[in-house]
Protein backbone atom coordinates (compact mmCIF):
# COMPACT_ATOMS: atom_id res chain seq x y z
CA UNK A 1 0.00 0.00 0.00
CA UNK A 2 1.39 3.41 -0.96
CA UNK A 3 2.16 6.06 1.63
CA UNK A 4 -0.44 8.40 0.11
CA UNK A 5 -3.19 5.79 0.36
CA UNK A 6 -2.19 4.85 3.91
CA UNK A 7 -2.43 8.48 5.00
CA UNK A 8 -5.77 8.91 3.25
CA UNK A 9 -7.26 5.84 4.96
CA UNK A 10 -5.94 6.99 8.34
CA UNK A 11 -7.42 10.43 7.78
CA UNK A 12 -10.75 8.89 6.81
CA UNK A 13 -10.83 6.83 10.01
CA UNK A 14 -9.97 9.87 12.12
CA UNK A 15 -12.57 11.95 10.34
CA UNK A 16 -15.38 9.43 10.88
CA UNK A 17 -14.31 8.67 14.43
CA UNK A 18 -13.91 12.29 15.49
CA UNK A 19 -17.15 13.73 14.15
CA UNK A 20 -20.09 14.11 16.52
CA UNK A 21 -22.65 13.69 13.74
CA UNK A 22 -22.78 11.66 10.51
CA UNK A 23 -20.99 13.29 7.57
CA UNK A 24 -22.13 13.23 3.98
CA UNK A 25 -19.79 12.06 1.23
CA UNK A 26 -19.27 15.66 0.11
CA UNK A 27 -18.33 16.76 3.63
CA UNK A 28 -15.84 13.90 3.85
CA UNK A 29 -14.43 14.88 0.47
CA UNK A 30 -13.77 18.40 1.70
CA UNK A 31 -12.38 17.36 5.09
CA UNK A 32 -10.10 14.43 4.25
CA UNK A 33 -6.78 15.15 2.49
CA UNK A 34 -6.41 13.02 -0.62
CA UNK A 35 -9.97 13.44 -1.82
CA UNK A 36 -10.41 17.17 -2.38
CA UNK A 37 -8.51 17.35 -5.71
CA UNK A 38 -10.29 14.49 -7.48
CA UNK A 39 -13.26 14.79 -9.83
CA UNK A 40 -16.74 13.69 -8.78
CA UNK A 41 -16.65 10.22 -10.37
CA UNK A 42 -13.07 9.57 -9.29
CA UNK A 43 -13.93 10.57 -5.74
CA UNK A 44 -16.97 8.28 -5.60
CA UNK A 45 -14.95 5.28 -6.82
CA UNK A 46 -12.10 5.99 -4.45
CA UNK A 47 -14.42 6.57 -1.50
CA UNK A 48 -16.27 3.29 -2.12
CA UNK A 49 -12.98 1.37 -2.35
CA UNK A 50 -11.70 2.97 0.84
CA UNK A 51 -14.89 2.14 2.75
CA UNK A 52 -14.73 -1.47 1.59
CA UNK A 53 -11.07 -1.85 2.54
CA UNK A 54 -11.65 -0.42 6.00
CA UNK A 55 -14.60 -2.73 6.56
CA UNK A 56 -12.55 -5.72 5.40
CA UNK A 57 -9.97 -5.08 8.13
CA UNK A 58 -12.68 -4.81 10.75
CA UNK A 59 -13.34 -1.06 11.02
CA UNK A 60 -17.10 -0.55 11.30
CA UNK A 61 -18.38 2.32 9.14
CA UNK A 62 -22.03 3.04 9.85
CA UNK A 63 -24.37 4.44 7.22
CA UNK A 64 -26.97 6.76 8.74
CA UNK A 65 -30.00 7.70 6.64
CA UNK A 66 -31.78 10.81 7.85
CA UNK A 67 -35.27 11.24 6.34
CA UNK A 68 -34.66 15.01 6.26
CA UNK A 69 -31.44 14.69 4.25
CA UNK A 70 -31.00 13.72 0.61
CA UNK A 71 -27.65 12.00 1.11
CA UNK A 72 -26.73 9.35 3.70
CA UNK A 73 -24.23 10.16 6.41
CA UNK A 74 -21.23 8.16 7.59
CA UNK A 75 -19.51 7.80 10.92
CA UNK A 76 -17.65 5.30 13.12
CA UNK A 77 -19.20 4.63 16.51
CA UNK A 78 -16.53 4.78 19.17
CA UNK A 79 -18.05 1.86 21.12
CA UNK A 80 -17.80 -0.38 18.04
CA UNK A 81 -14.31 0.78 17.14
CA UNK A 82 -12.55 0.67 20.50
CA UNK A 83 -10.89 -2.51 21.72
CA UNK A 84 -12.14 -4.26 24.85
CA UNK A 85 -10.13 -3.95 28.03
CA UNK A 86 -6.67 -5.46 27.58
CA UNK A 87 -4.54 -6.82 30.39
CA UNK A 88 -0.79 -6.64 29.79
CA UNK A 89 2.06 -8.29 31.57
CA UNK A 90 4.65 -5.86 32.99
CA UNK A 91 7.18 -6.61 30.24
CA UNK A 92 4.54 -6.16 27.53
CA UNK A 93 3.48 -2.84 28.99
CA UNK A 94 7.13 -1.74 29.10
CA UNK A 95 7.58 -2.51 25.40
CA UNK A 96 4.47 -0.54 24.49
CA UNK A 97 5.65 2.35 26.64
CA UNK A 98 8.99 2.46 24.86
CA UNK A 99 7.30 2.33 21.47
CA UNK A 100 5.04 5.22 22.44
CA UNK A 101 8.07 7.28 23.44
CA UNK A 102 9.87 6.54 20.17
CA UNK A 103 7.15 7.79 17.82
CA UNK A 104 7.27 11.55 18.08
CA UNK A 105 7.49 13.28 14.68
CA UNK A 106 6.00 10.70 12.37
CA UNK A 107 4.36 11.96 9.19
CA UNK A 108 1.11 10.17 10.07
CA UNK A 109 0.76 12.33 13.17
CA UNK A 110 0.94 15.42 10.97
CA UNK A 111 -1.68 13.93 8.64
CA UNK A 112 -3.96 13.13 11.56
CA UNK A 113 -3.69 16.64 12.95
CA UNK A 114 -4.35 18.08 9.52
CA UNK A 115 -7.54 16.07 9.13
CA UNK A 116 -8.91 17.34 12.43
CA UNK A 117 -7.98 20.93 11.62
CA UNK A 118 -9.83 20.73 8.31
CA UNK A 119 -12.86 19.23 10.05
CA UNK A 120 -12.99 22.06 12.57
CA UNK A 121 -12.35 24.70 9.91
CA UNK A 122 -15.32 23.35 7.97
CA UNK A 123 -17.58 23.73 10.99
CA UNK A 124 -17.68 20.04 11.90
CA UNK A 125 -17.67 19.46 15.67
CA UNK A 126 -15.04 16.92 16.73
CA UNK A 127 -14.05 15.18 19.92
CA UNK A 128 -10.79 16.77 21.09
CA UNK A 129 -9.24 13.61 22.60
CA UNK A 130 -9.13 11.91 19.22
CA UNK A 131 -6.47 14.26 17.91
CA UNK A 132 -4.50 14.80 21.06
CA UNK A 133 -4.28 11.35 22.54
CA UNK A 134 -3.75 7.83 21.24
CA UNK A 135 -3.81 8.72 17.55
CA UNK A 136 -0.93 11.18 17.69
CA UNK A 137 2.42 9.54 16.93
CA UNK A 138 5.78 11.17 17.52
CA UNK A 139 9.48 10.41 17.14
CA UNK A 140 11.84 12.22 19.44
CA UNK A 141 14.99 13.02 17.47
CA UNK A 142 16.62 16.29 16.50
CA UNK A 143 18.73 14.69 13.76
CA UNK A 144 17.64 16.25 10.44
CA UNK A 145 18.52 13.05 8.55
CA UNK A 146 16.05 10.91 10.49
CA UNK A 147 12.85 11.36 8.40
CA UNK A 148 14.57 10.64 5.07
CA UNK A 149 16.39 7.60 6.43
CA UNK A 150 13.26 6.27 8.09
CA UNK A 151 11.43 6.56 4.76
CA UNK A 152 14.33 4.86 2.96
CA UNK A 153 14.26 1.88 5.35
CA UNK A 154 10.50 1.59 4.94
CA UNK A 155 10.67 1.84 1.15
CA UNK A 156 13.83 -0.35 0.93
CA UNK A 157 15.57 2.33 -1.10
CA UNK A 158 19.29 3.13 -1.43
CA UNK A 159 20.45 6.48 -0.02
CA UNK A 160 23.44 8.74 -0.47
CA UNK A 161 24.71 11.29 2.05
CA UNK A 162 27.83 13.11 3.23
CA UNK A 163 29.28 11.71 6.42
CA UNK A 164 31.86 13.04 8.85
CA UNK A 165 33.87 10.30 10.55
CA UNK A 166 34.46 10.14 14.29
CA UNK A 167 37.26 12.44 15.45
CA UNK A 168 37.69 13.87 11.95
CA UNK A 169 36.62 17.01 10.12
CA UNK A 170 36.81 15.32 6.69
CA UNK A 171 33.48 14.63 5.01
CA UNK A 172 32.98 11.84 2.49
CA UNK A 173 30.03 10.78 0.39
CA UNK A 174 28.52 7.40 1.31
CA UNK A 175 26.09 5.26 -0.66
CA UNK A 176 24.25 2.89 1.65
CA UNK A 177 21.63 0.16 1.43
CA UNK A 178 19.64 0.91 4.60
CA UNK A 179 18.61 -2.01 6.80
CA UNK A 180 17.32 -0.21 9.88
CA UNK A 181 17.37 2.92 12.03
CA UNK A 182 17.92 2.23 15.73
CA UNK A 183 18.53 4.19 18.91
CA UNK A 184 21.25 3.43 21.44
CA UNK A 185 21.87 5.45 24.57
CA UNK A 186 20.00 8.45 23.22
CA UNK A 187 21.76 8.47 19.83
CA UNK A 188 20.31 7.36 16.51
CA UNK A 189 22.16 5.15 14.03
CA UNK A 190 21.63 3.87 10.51
CA UNK A 191 22.65 0.26 9.96
CA UNK A 192 23.15 -0.96 6.42
CA UNK A 193 25.49 -2.03 3.65
CA UNK A 194 28.09 0.55 2.61
CA UNK A 195 28.57 0.10 -1.13
CA UNK A 196 31.78 2.13 -1.14
CA UNK A 197 33.43 -0.10 1.47
CA UNK A 198 31.61 -3.24 0.34
CA UNK A 199 30.74 -4.13 3.93
CA UNK A 200 28.05 -3.65 6.56
CA UNK A 201 28.44 -0.41 8.50
CA UNK A 202 26.65 1.70 11.12
CA UNK A 203 26.42 5.49 10.85
CA UNK A 204 25.56 7.93 13.60
CA UNK A 205 22.86 10.26 12.33
CA UNK A 206 24.34 13.30 14.05
CA UNK A 207 27.44 12.97 11.82
CA UNK A 208 25.47 13.11 8.57
CA UNK A 209 25.81 16.52 6.96
CA UNK A 210 23.52 18.07 4.37
CA UNK A 211 20.65 16.32 2.68
CA UNK A 212 19.97 12.58 2.40
CA UNK A 213 19.25 11.69 -1.23
CA UNK A 214 17.29 8.63 -2.32
CA UNK A 215 18.97 6.66 -5.12
CA UNK A 216 17.19 4.32 -7.51
CA UNK A 217 13.74 2.81 -7.14
CA UNK A 218 11.90 1.64 -4.01
CA UNK A 219 12.16 -2.06 -3.23
CA UNK A 220 15.77 -2.38 -4.40
CA UNK A 221 17.22 -3.12 -0.96
CA UNK A 222 17.07 -6.65 0.43
CA UNK A 223 17.86 -7.10 4.12
CA UNK A 224 19.88 -10.32 4.58
CA UNK A 225 18.31 -12.98 6.75
CA UNK A 226 19.60 -13.14 10.28
CA UNK A 227 20.82 -9.53 10.36
CA UNK A 228 20.58 -7.93 13.80
CA UNK A 229 20.75 -4.18 13.24
CA UNK A 230 20.89 -3.51 16.96
CA UNK A 231 23.99 -5.67 17.28
CA UNK A 232 25.57 -3.68 14.44
CA UNK A 233 25.52 -0.49 16.50
CA UNK A 234 26.42 -2.23 19.75
CA UNK A 235 29.62 -1.50 21.57
CA UNK A 236 30.88 -1.94 25.14
CA UNK A 237 29.25 0.37 27.63
CA UNK A 238 32.29 2.52 28.14
CA UNK A 239 31.83 5.47 30.49
CA UNK A 240 30.66 8.60 28.69
CA UNK A 241 32.60 11.73 29.51
CA UNK A 242 30.31 14.50 30.63
CA UNK A 243 31.49 18.02 29.88
CA UNK A 244 30.24 21.54 30.48
CA UNK A 245 29.29 23.94 27.71
CA UNK A 246 29.20 27.67 28.38
CA UNK A 247 26.25 29.21 26.55
CA UNK A 248 25.19 32.85 26.31
CA UNK A 249 21.39 33.10 26.60
CA UNK A 250 19.36 36.15 25.72
CA UNK A 251 17.60 37.56 28.76
CA UNK A 252 13.90 36.73 28.82
CA UNK A 253 14.31 33.81 26.40
CA UNK A 254 15.10 30.07 26.34
CA UNK A 255 13.41 28.99 29.54
CA UNK A 256 14.13 25.36 28.71
CA UNK A 257 17.87 25.99 28.64
CA UNK A 258 17.70 27.79 31.96
CA UNK A 259 15.75 24.95 33.54
CA UNK A 260 18.30 22.33 32.47
CA UNK A 261 21.42 24.40 33.12
CA UNK A 262 23.60 23.56 36.09
CA UNK A 263 24.04 27.25 36.72
CA UNK A 264 22.92 30.55 35.18
CA UNK A 265 24.97 33.68 35.79
CA UNK A 266 23.17 36.99 35.21
CA UNK A 267 24.76 39.39 32.75
CA UNK A 268 24.55 43.12 32.19
CA UNK A 269 24.56 43.34 28.38
CA UNK A 270 21.16 41.70 27.75
CA UNK A 271 22.64 38.22 27.97
CA UNK A 272 23.00 35.64 30.74
CA UNK A 273 25.59 32.88 30.84
CA UNK A 274 24.43 29.28 31.35
CA UNK A 275 26.42 26.14 32.07
CA UNK A 276 25.04 23.04 30.34
CA UNK A 277 26.21 19.46 30.84
CA UNK A 278 26.60 17.46 27.60
CA UNK A 279 28.32 14.39 26.18
CA UNK A 280 27.82 14.68 22.40
CA UNK A 281 28.71 17.97 20.65
CA UNK A 282 26.52 17.10 17.64
CA UNK A 283 23.47 16.45 19.78
CA UNK A 284 24.04 19.68 21.68
CA UNK A 285 24.47 21.58 18.43
CA UNK A 286 21.08 20.42 17.14
CA UNK A 287 19.40 21.81 20.22
CA UNK A 288 21.31 25.10 20.19
CA UNK A 289 20.80 25.66 16.47
CA UNK A 290 17.05 25.22 16.89
CA UNK A 291 17.00 28.20 19.30
CA UNK A 292 18.32 30.58 16.66
CA UNK A 293 19.60 34.00 17.68
CA UNK A 294 18.66 33.60 21.35
CA UNK A 295 21.72 31.51 22.22
CA UNK A 296 25.45 31.52 21.51
CA UNK A 297 27.78 28.67 22.43
CA UNK A 298 31.01 30.12 23.83
CA UNK A 299 32.93 26.96 24.69
CA UNK A 300 34.22 24.29 24.33
CA UNK A 301 35.52 24.85 20.79
CA UNK A 302 34.24 21.57 19.33
CA UNK A 303 30.69 22.29 20.52
CA UNK A 304 30.85 25.82 19.12
CA UNK A 305 32.15 24.54 15.78
CA UNK A 306 29.40 21.92 15.66
CA UNK A 307 26.75 24.64 15.98
CA UNK A 308 28.40 26.78 13.30
CA UNK A 309 28.65 23.78 10.97
CA UNK A 310 24.98 22.89 11.47
CA UNK A 311 23.82 26.48 10.84
CA UNK A 312 25.92 26.72 7.67
CA UNK A 313 24.37 23.46 6.49
CA UNK A 314 20.90 24.88 7.06
CA UNK A 315 21.74 27.92 4.91
CA UNK A 316 23.02 25.83 2.01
Amino acid sequence: MSRRKTERLLNLVICLLATRRPLSAEQIRQAVPGYDRDGDEAFQRMFERDKNELREIGIPIDVVRDPWEDEPGYRIERQSYELPEITLEPDEAAVLGLAAQVWQRASLAEAASGALLKLRAGGVATDQPVGTGALELRVDTRDPAFPALWDAVRDRRVVRFDYRGAGSESVRSRTVEPWGVVSRRGRWYLAGFDRGRDAPRAFRLSRITGQVTAVGKPGAVEVPEGIDVRAMVGFPDEPVEERIAVVRVRQGACEGVRQLARAVHPGTDGWDEAELAFTDPERLSGWMASLGADVEVVEPPDAREAVIRRLKGAIT
